[in-house]
C-alpha cells in the first residue's frame, strides 16, 4: 500500500486532491492511504513518525513554505518522492534542488496527477528490492542485495553490508524476521543473526564467511537446515 501525503493550506484543495488520488487508486488497482496536512511543520512531524512514499506539497504556504519544508524533509528522508503544487511556475527550477519528482500547476487536472502517480509507481516497480530504515540520522533506503547479515545487539539491530559499512536501527531482530518471512534469500542461522544467502562466500558446519570476509556463527541446531536452504537458493539462480 502506498502512503501518500497532501500538504496545502487550502481545505478545498486538500479535499479535491484527495479525491483525485483515490480515483487514480481505484482505476489503477493500487491501494493507497492518504494523509492530509495544512502546514509544513505538521507534515515534517508526520513523516518522521510514519514515513510517506509520495508527498504532494504546496509551495506557497504561510510560515514554513513548501520549498523550505522540502529541504527540511530531505535532511532526514532522501527516498520520499515529492511532487510540488503551485499556482505559479516560477519555482520550477528551484524544485530540482530537492530532487522533486514533479511539478503540478493549479488547478490540478486528473490527467496530470495520473501521469505523475503512474511514473512514481513504475519507478518503485523497476527498482531492486529495497527497504527504508529509520536510523538515528533519519530515513535511509537500503537495497536488499547489499545486506550480508542482520545482527541483534541488545535493543537494536545492526545491518552489515557487503561494502563493510554498518547501519544501526532501533528495532528487534524479530521485526525483520517477519518482514523477510516470505523471502527465501534470508536464513536465521543463529538466534542473533539473519544472513543473506546470496552474499555468502563459503561456510562450514559452524561458521559462515561472507563475500566481504565477515565471520558469522551457525548454531549447531541450524547447521543442516542452513546447508539445505543455501543450496536450494543457489539452484534457483
Amino acid at each position: 500500500m502506498l502512503r501518500i501525503a497532501i500538504c496545502d493550506d487550502c481545505p478545498e484543495f486538500l479535499q479535491n486532491a484527495e479525491q483525485l488520488i483515490k480515483r487514480w487508486s481505484e482505476q489503477s488497482k493500487v491501494p493507497v492511504q492518504t494523509v492530509t496536512y495544512d502546514n509544513g511543520d505538521a507534515l515534517i512531524a508526520g513523516n518522521s513518525s510514519a514515513r510517506m512514499d509520495i508527498i504532494f506539497l504546496d509551495i506557497l504556504m504561510p510560515m514554513l513554505n513548501g520549498m523550505d519544508t522540502a529541504r527540511e524533509l530531505r535532511q532526514t528522508d532522501r527516498a520520499v518522492k515529492i511532487i510540488f503544487l503551485t499556482s505559479s511556475p516560477e519555482f520550477a527550477l528551484e524544485s530540482y534542488d530537492v530532487r522533486a519528482q514533479g511539478y503540478l500547476l493549479k488547478p490540478v487536472a486528473y490527467e496530470k496527477v495520473k501521469e505523475l502517480l503512474d511514473e512514481c509507481t513504475n519507478t518503485f516497480e523497476l527498482e531492486p528490492e529495497n527497504l527504508v530504515l529509520k536510523t538515528s540520522s533519519g530515513y535511509q533506503k537500503l537495497y536488499v542485495h547489499d545486506i550480508e547479515c542482520i545482527e541483534a545487539q541488545n535493543k537494536k539491530v545492526v545491518f552489515s553490508l557487503r561494502t563493510g559499512r554498518e547501519i544501526e536501527v532501533a528495532e528487534s531482530l524479530r521485526f525483520f524476521e517477519d518482514q523477510f518471512a516470505g523471502n527465501n534469500s534470508f536464513f536465521k542461522c543463529h538466534r542473533s543473526y539473519l544472513v543473506y544467502l546470496l552474499n555468502v562466500d563459503h561456510f562450514s558446519s559452524s561458521n559462515i564467511i561472507t563475500k566481504s570476509g565477515r565471520n558469522i556463527p551457525i548454531a549447531r541446531s541450524c547447521a543442516k537446515a542452513f546447508k539445505e536452504a543455501y543450496f536450494a537458493r543457489m539452484f534457483q539462480e
